[in-house]
């Protein structure tokens, strides 16, 4: 950990932790299920690989997580210190989502909207075997502009290159305004009815699409006025 407050307080014994750069985004990660190395990469795909790893280590060693191997895999999972952050971490996005609404350019990352897609899916409404959405952003640079979700019964993987299915259905937008739908910012019938977002596909899956996806855990946050 860096250096400390100097200070007894609570607060700041617990911030001394927490407030090192990327370490509550990672705890987010982990309250959110991702539980494996390369699975915390995508949840915060701006951080070195490296650093990740110190990270995890502070926590550990702080008694926040606890590193597992079962068979092959290497697990990171929340300890009871950890899951008690989970309020905190819910709390702090409801006030984020309520008081902090303004989104620079810097913020719209679609690796980062596609991730947290692929765990919000409401697997009873797609429809059976594999699913194959794809999602096209014009406004974004060419290597970033195609993504897939692979939708399986109970599972789901983001693709950033074709993976050679049919596809039922395209979703195209800015990337702007599909993360404001995300958010709950802007809904799903606004967005259409605007034209923002686009749906392209059979009429049936392209008017069950939007219900496939149950939107971000703060999407549900009142506003102000």
């Amino acid at each position: 950990m860096g250096s400390t407050y100097g200070q007894f307080c609570p607060v700041a014994k617990a911030m001394e932790l927490l407030d090192e750069r990327w370490t509550l985004l990672i705890v987010r990660e982990m309250v959110a299920g991702s539980r494996r190395f390369n699975e915390l990469r995508r949840g915060v795909p701006r951080m070195s690989p490296t650093l990740l790893s110190k990270r995890l280590h502070q926590l550990v060693r702080a008694g926040v997580a606890e590193k597992r191997i079962e068979g092959k895999d290497v697990l990171y999972v929340l300890t009871p210190a950890g899951e008690e952050l989970r309020p905190v971490v819910e709390a702090l996005g409801a006030w984020g989502t309520r008081w902090i609404g303004e989104l620079g350019e810097e913020d719209l990352d679609p690796k980062l909207l596609l991730w947290d897609m692929h765990r919000r899916i409401d697997h009873g409404a797609v429809p059976e075997g594999r699913t194959v959405v794809q999602f096209e952003f014009p406004d974004v640079p060419a290597q970033t502009r195609r993504w897939w979700l692979v939708i399986t019964s109970d599972d789901a993987d983001v693709c950033d290159a074709d993976p050679g299915y049919d596809v039922a259905v395209t979703f195209t937008a800015s990337l702007r305004s599909l993360i404001r739908v995300w958010r709950g910012d802007l809904g799903w019938s606004d967005a259409l009815r605007a034209g923002s977002v686009k749906v392209n596909g059979p009429e049936a899956l392209r008017r069950a699409a939007p219900g496939w996806f149950t939107l971000s855990t703060f999407a549900p946050v009142p506003r102000p006025a």
